[in-house]
């Protein structure tokens, strides 16, 4: 139990956290993933290389010691938190390695002149509130998982029953349990993980679930990444027959009950959970905008398909946007980027909506920002993040 004086110590630490906390974080992660190789699968080297989860790590750590005293405002930061690393499979024994490293951190980065014993004590029982709230919130959801019918905990091995290209980028994979044995629903907008061994190194991956559940198999559809692992691998070796062993189905990105209107907002692979969002809205009789963004026709996937969606469900518009001109038939509404005029001439008049967004960060900046200036209440606007947590400034 944390203090009242080392509460203050740890809010008396956000100065320096503001200015420097990307260097802590950055330093972190060099020592934990040089000395402790067992928690290297569970981070993507790519993130490493960008500077994206150390400014991720930065993030949070920083809003935990501004919030130190009121946790509640924090909001869904925790929430995403916790599900990433159940889709990872987080235990608990992975927690002090963290914490050994993160304190080990403030010590080599602020120096001892900052980082004194009180601080790091401070910071030492801080991290363990924090690590004894994940720990029993993740385990709760691995109960969870275990206990529903079709559920599992752990790995589960699926078979990959089919194997489509939908785009020049994207290709879905139909996933199927090898055991034959009933199989989980899960909110549309959710993601499984994904354990692989590329090459004889193991790495862990979350991929959104780009269809309804349907009780007897899975879709994730997958971009190829260039300078990836993963997605290469999935794209030009895994073939069907394969096994892949999959964890449940987590993510607190997800469709919400309700008779609002819907928007369904994504750039490029983003797309892939609002595909599961439109199939199970769509019988609701809401009306229902979707819009997608992508580079040109030949990287646009699903179009057919969302077209023919369109084409029995009138109260279904879409409207499709390419940074790139087509030629031929497969033109979309719009070239460009989308921008707030043509956002508000694609919504519905009456905001009082429920909006879901995802694409790349700063596509995902930008939309944010549209509609709050074009009036949909805050509290209404849903997204979720393809990497590391990070602000959408």
């Amino acid at each position: 139990m944390l203090t009242d004086t080392q509460r203050a110590i740890i809010k008396a630490t956000v100065p320096l956290l503001e200015s420097g906390g990307e260097a802590l974080t950055s330093h972190f992660y060099r020592l934990m993933l040089s000395e402790y190789p067992q928690v290297r699968p569970m981070f993507n080297q790519v993130h490493q290389d960008s500077g994206a989860q150390p400014r991720a790590l930065a993030h949070a750590v920083l809003m935990y010691a501004r919030h130190i005293e009121q946790l509640d405002k924090l909001g869904g930061l925790v929430s995403r938190i916790i599900n990433k690393h159940v889709a990872l499979r987080v235990q608990p024994e992975h927690y002090p390695i963290v914490g050994t490293c993160l304190l080990r951190a403030i010590r080599e980065v602020l120096g001892a002149q900052v980082a004194t014993d009180e601080v790091v004590a401070a910071w030492a029982a801080a991290y363990q509130q924090l690590a004894d709230l994940l720990i029993a919130s993740e385990a709760g959801i691995y109960d969870a998982q275990a206990q529903t019918p079709g559920g599992w905990r752990g790995g589960r091995a699926f078979r990959v029953a089919r194997k489509v290209k939908e785009s020049a980028e994207i290709t879905s994979f139909y996933l199927e349990p090898a055991d034959g044995g009933p199989l989980m629903d899960f909110v549309p907008g959710q993601y499984i993980g994904m354990r692989l061994v590329v090459d004889g190194v193991e790495m862990r991956r979350n991929y959104s679930l780009s269809a309804a559940p349907n009780g007897k198999d899975y879709r994730i559809s997958v971009k190829r990444e260039p300078g990836g692992k993963a997605s290469p691998y999935l794209h030009d070796r895994v073939q069907p027959g394969d096994s892949l062993e999959l964890f449940a189905p987590a993510g607190a990105f997800h469709l919400r009950p309700g008779n609002k209107p819907v928007a369904l907002i994504s750039g490029g692979v983003g797309i892939t959970p609002t595909l599961a969002m439109l199939t199970a809205v769509l019988p609701q009789g809401r009306p229902t905008c979707f819009i997608h963004c992508a580079r040109n026709a030949s990287v646009h996937a699903f179009r057919e398909w969302v077209d023919e969606q369109a084409s029995t469900h009138s109260h279904l518009q879409r409207f499709y946007c390419y940074s790139e001109s087509t030629e031929g038939a497969a033109r979309p509404h719009a070239v460009g980027r989308l921008g707030r005029e043509q956002l508000a001439r694609w919504l519905p008049r009456e905001r009082d909506i429920d909006v879901y967004f995802l694409g790349p960060v700063p596509f995902m900046a930008s939309i944010k920002l549209h509609l709050k200036e074009l009036g949909v209440p805050e509290s209404q606007c849903h997204y979720e993040y393809f990497g590391p947590e990070s602000a959408l400034a």
